[in-house]
């Protein structure tokens, strides 16, 4: 069966290089005999694959020396739990700008920990836009700011880093990270689930300034505390061994394709051309994020009704464009550009959009 464009927003596409290295390695691993999630994360086999994704990655993003990065278990929404644990004293403020879906979740988990305050917050306007960082209203003496960089359902995204000086700035970018080069010295911490452009679901990637890890946060058990996974190399338990090789070989395909700077320059082709067609189909398809504000990795549209919406789910995954279909919470349409969907991709669902236009317009 030949492989289908798949627009899942997660777990999402992966490159095909990488899951036939993978299919090849699966039964003998380097020589060794047996694959690689069977083998020691203690031995000097896997932590060599550990230390080479590491190496990889602060490559690809151009991590500073003074950023630990760590390798978790889990998904973004534990990271959200565990960053007013290890960096905000009981009682203490942290700040959090809403621009859409993740960023109330992202709230939902640290309400137990933290005196929440939303310095901004973007739903009265449908989270159609980024709240503007001259609205943002901060605390004085906040544990951090937090932002979400890509809203995956809604498909608002932070176009630059929004200047914050009252305290670091954290940010999700677990569905924009390596989409472009990104000055990871302007946050205190950058957090991913992996499941988007890093590599496959139930891992994830932190990357923290040192200082930080300084910080007593609150009562926790110590599998909750980042400095401790720092010091034993994110194995400080059994770490998931399978998902961290496969985002070791995909943070080498992207290093391999051009890097940081040559996926921007695909995002923007990919994400042009399906905006080009929603805008020039005479309000057949319809965005309705403010044009400054519209992601690259996740593009929301509508048609004019759900008989439609149906139809178009159902001959979209039979033409071979998989996972079309808008997250529950608002409908419609979604097509997810991450950095392994190629330009094909993109255009096949142009052209599927303008005939599908066609016949039923």
């Amino acid at each position: 069966m030949a492989r289908v464009y798949n627009f899942s927003a997660g777990p999402a596409t992966l490159p095909e290089t990488v899951l036939r290295q993978a299919q090849a390695e699966m039964l003998d691993w380097n020589g060794v005999g047996a694959s690689i999630v069977e083998l020691s994360h203690r031995g000097a086999e896997f932590m060599g694959v550990a230390a080479q994704a590491e190496a990889d990655l602060r490559r690809l993003l151009s991590v500073p020396d003074d950023y630990a990065v760590l390798f978790m278990a889990g998904g973004a929404t534990t990271q959200q739990a565990l960053l007013a644990l290890n960096f905000a004293a009981p009682g203490q403020t942290a700040d959090y700008v809403v621009s859409g879906h993740w960023g109330k979740t992202a709230i939902r988990q640290v309400k137990p920990y933290v005196d929440v305050h939303v310095a901004a917050d973007g739903e009265p306007g449908g989270f159609r836009h980024i709240p503007p960082r001259e609205a943002w209203s901060l605390s004085e003496g906040a544990a951090y700011v937090h932002i979400t960089a890509n809203e995956t359902i809604h498909g608002v995204e932070y176009r630059g880093t929004p200047q914050v000086d009252t305290a670091p700035l954290f940010a999700d970018f677990s569905s924009s990270i390596a989409s472009e080069p990104v000055d990871v010295s302007r946050y205190g911490l950058i957090y991913a689930g992996a499941q988007k452009n890093l590599g496959p679901v139930g891992i994830s990637v932190v990357i923290v300034r040192r200082e930080l890890l300084q910080r007593a946060g609150q009562p926790r058990a110590d599998i909750f505390t980042y400095a401790s996974h720092a010091a034993r190399d994110s194995m400080l338990n059994t770490p998931p061994t399978w998902n961290w090789y496969l985002l070791g070989l995909t943070v080498k395909w992207m290093l391999d394709e051009g890097g940081v700077e040559e996926f921007a320059r695909r995002n923007a082709a990919k994400s042009a051309l399906v905006y080009g067609a929603i805008d020039a189909s005479g309000g057949f398809y319809r965005n309705e994020v403010a044009p400054a504000a519209r992601s690259r990795m996740n593009i929301p549209f509508f048609l004019p009704d759900d008989t439609l919406t149906a139809r178009f789910v159902g001959e979209s995954k039979a033409a071979g464009l998989l996972a079309l279909k808008g997250h529950k919470s608002v409908g419609g349409l979604r097509a997810s550009l991450y950095n392994a969907l190629p330009l094909e991709g993109a255009q096949a669902l142009v052209d599927f959009m303008r005939d599908f236009q066609q016949r039923n317009g």
